[in-house]
């Protein structure tokens, strides 16, 4: 309350002294303005007697004088006329003016010697008395010669009183000003500073005793906006370090083990003994974009970077990856770095630059017309060029080059290697770096050796990757797979029991390490994201019981035409679901560059035309398809309010949507159907497992997931649950890092590895 009586009284004194200082200049340029024209009327009427009274200035024109002077003395504010001679000897004056000169006989001493001196008129200010007048003077001459002075007095007090008045006016104004500007300071204060501190004191309060507050709004605020953010921030972690803490305890009391971020980051530090950790992939984890006349950070779709940013949040390190974003130049310093995540950097982003040309050889052309496909069995023909296979060589040296750099100096640096598009990075590295620990794990499903057997360039492949030490796949069956693939086509020694790869005196481990999510930062401790289906359906003109979601790239090996197809023959089979259920598939469109991709997104807007033109309604339409790249805000309502969550891929890694739709539903509503081909179906078995090829079966399980009881809905999503709360992404790492800390590097003069 102080600091708002010395704001307000602040405020007063300025306005104030911004007020008084206006008021002088204005009271100051009236006053001249007046004096002014006061002078002006007396000169024009001075002017008009001296030609009137000069011809008669002899004695025997006295009377005739006087009566012109009477006369002259009834205009406004003249208070008389006199003449008088050179001498000071006044000649005559007004009838009412002459008793007043004789009490003041000096007064116009000055005037009447200055006229004489100059020769010209001349006017002043006098007093005469208590009363302020003007004199205003002009020489009448006679034979050429100036022998009397004429007079004229005027009041001035006017003037001094419109000053006054000025001075008044200002005060009360001021006075006026000063209390409506004090009532609105202390209004707003009290409104948008004192309240929303009140709010936020009590918010504090709840979140430091341990309850669940509603959210605080911090775009309603208008001074304190941004700091409600940084609070909302604060409160939350303290909310999560207290959830951490309790769960610890629980664990502990348990003999259970929970991997959490502060877990993660000491293990890490044990692990590593302080080493660098450098984590290397092609897309990056924020991209900025020009937007109109602002640049804008956002976090591209991908599986990848939702995985590999709570650990590098975690633990720190730096994150080499390609800048793809339209004002990434303009966003990083001289060696192409910034500190990330832009609200509270953690870690480094060094960025590389690839070239157009090298760029569609390396992305759309070998990784993602031929790996790609090679590694997911769903019937689409890799495609293979000898000037792809070059730019991805090229762009692998690139890569090579930019992380030797980053490791320069550093000794025993653990590097993590990301996916399908740096096979070639961990033998390039090792080559310069032997000192190196250096593990590639691959995203994507690893086919069997004779669908590899169609890449041209399969040893190089394979030679490559054997450059790590540690090489990791989602599930043992894609361990398998890599086994079988190095035994039929190169010369190694292969140590079934261990599962590791000898070649060149250098030996690879070959691990599963199933993916995860933060499950903490999925679940959440507030209700944000919760917005029933009627609003969510609402919005684009659908009601609707019932609502399914999926969550993908636009991308062949999702399964999303067979989806929609589900939907359809859902409506066939079991008509009571029309006007009842809608599924809402929330596509990212990807690889728009490559022509298959953009058949195939053609192909999926006209299936979803196709299946609504049947079924469709006034209110209703089986199928929502919104094509965009959505943001985590934007998905976790659906995720929150959808009955069924459809994960269909004919061919996946892992699938970490069907991850993020268990850890979001903290009601333990919903089911999740699975298809079989997806490495979380080897994980989250309480789902319901389906052949995405089987359209009837997929319908079947969406009729089964929709009537399913609210018990064994709860049941299953507990299950699922928990196996994520145990199984997440920093158990993930730890399990990466330990495996990559018991390299024994002397393992490059012959020595095996520690298994």
């Amino acid at each position: 309350m102080k600091i708002t009586l010395k704001l307000i009284l602040s405020l007063i004194i300025i306005v104030a002294v911004v007020a008084f200082s206006f008021s002088y200049r204005q009271a100051l340029q009236e006053e001249e303005r007046l004096k002014n024209d006061l002078e002006r009327r007396a000169n024009i009427i001075a002017d008009s007697l001296k030609i009137s009274i000069e011809p008669l200035l002899s004695p025997d024109n006295i009377r005739h004088l006087q009566r012109i002077v009477d006369k002259f003395s009834n205009r406004e504010r003249l208070v008389g006329i006199a003449v008088h001679d050179i001498r000071e000897n006044l000649v005559l004056a007004s009838t009412k003016l002459e008793p007043r000169l004789e009490e003041s006989p000096k007064a116009l001493a000055h005037n009447i010697q200055e006229v004489e001196r100059l020769s010209a008129e001349h006017g002043e200010f006098i007093t005469i008395g208590k009363e302020q007048w003007h004199a205003y003077s002009v020489p009448l001459t006679t034979e050429e010669k100036v022998s009397h002075v004429l007079t004229l007095f005027h009041d001035a007090a006017y003037i001094q009183e419109r000053v006054n008045r000025i001075w008044i006016n200002s005060f009360w104004r001021a006075l006026v000003q000063a209390f409506l500007i004090a009532l609105a300071t202390f209004i707003i204060i009290y409104l948008n500073v004192m309240t929303p501190i009140k709010k936020a004191t009590e918010w504090i309060k709840k979140i430091r005793q341990g309850e669940v507050p509603d959210k605080m709004d911090s775009q309603g605020q208008i001074l304190l906006g941004p700091l409600a953010k940084e609070i909302t921030k604060m409160a939350k972690s303290l909310q999560a370090a207290r959830l951490s803490a309790e769960e610890e305890a629980r664990l502990r009391h348990t003999t259970e083990s929970l991997w959490t971020p502060e877990r993660l980051k000491e293990f890490v530090r044990n692990k590593l003994q302080g080493r660098s950790l450098f984590v290397v992939s092609d897309r990056e984890p924020y991209m900025h974009i020009k937007k109109e006349k602002t640049i804008e950070c956002i976090v591209p779709a991908s599986g990848l970077v939702t995985a590999l940013e709570p650990i590098l949040k975690a633990c720190g390190g730096t994150w080499i990856a390609e800048g793809s974003g339209s004002a990434d130049r303009e966003m990083v310093d001289k060696d192409d770095k910034l500190k990330v995540p832009p609200d509270e950097p953690q870690y480094i982003l060094r960025r590389i630059w690839v070239e157009k040309e090298l760029e569609d050889g390396f992305y759309s052309g070998f990784s993602n017309e031929g790996l790609w496909p090679l590694c997911h069995i769903a019937h689409t023909r890799p495609i293979f060029r000898a000037k792809d296979w070059s730019a991805y060589s090229a762009v692998n040296q690139k890569f090579a080059k930019a992380v030797l750099q980053e490791i320069e100096g550093i000794a025993e640096p653990c590097i993590l290697i990301q996916d399908y598009h740096f096979a070639l990075l961990p033998k390039m590295i090792k080559a310069k770096r032997a000192d190196a620990r250096v593990a590639i794990f691959w995203h994507i499903p690893w086919p069997n050796a004779e669908s590899f057997g169609i890449c041209p360039w399969q040893k190089e492949l394979l030679q490559g990757m054997l450059g790590a030490d540690v090489a990791g796949f989602h599930t043992q069956f894609h361990c398998n797979n890599f086994i079988e693939t190095v035994d039929r086509f190169l010369e190694s020694r292969i140590d079934y029991e261990r599962f590791t790869v000898n070649r060149e005196n250098h030996t690879t481990l070959i691990k599963p390490f199933p993916i995860s999510i933060d499950f903490g930062s999925s679940n959440g401790f507030s209700s944000e994201g919760k917005e029933g289906k009627e609003n969510l359906l609402k919005k684009h003109g659908i009601q609707a019981e019932f609502l399914g979601v999926g969550v993908d790239r636009l991308d062949y090996t999702k399964g999303i035409i067979e989806r929609f197809r589900a939907v359809e023959h859902l409506m066939e089979a079991y008509p009571e679901f029309q006007g009842k259920f809608t599924f809402a598939e929330l596509g990212a469109p990807t690889r728009t560059m490559i022509a298959k991709y953009k058949e195939f997104m053609d192909e999926i807007v006209k299936e979803a035309e196709r299946v609504n033109a049947r079924f469709r309604n006034k209110n209703w339409q089986p199928i929502l398809f919104l094509v965009k790249h959505h943001s985590h805000a934007e998905i976790l309502p659906f995720y929150k309010a959808a009955d069924v969550c459809l994960v269909t891929s004919l061919h996946d890694g892992m699938n970490l949507v069907a991850k993020e739709y268990v850890a979001s539903r903290e009601d333990e509503r919903g089911t999740l159907i699975l298809s079989q081909f997806t490495g979380a179906a080897r994980e989250l078995r309480d789902a319901l497992i389906v052949n995405p090829y089987d359209i009837g079966q997929m319908a079947k399980a969406i009729k089964i997931a929709l009537e399913m009881p609210e018990e064994e809905q709860t049941e299953k999503m507990k299950r699922m649950r928990n196996i994520l709360k145990e199984h997440n992404v920093y158990r993930w790492a730890s399990e990466l890092v330990n495996e990559l800390a018991q390299v024994r590097l002397d393992d490059v003069s012959g020595k095996e590895a520690k298994g």
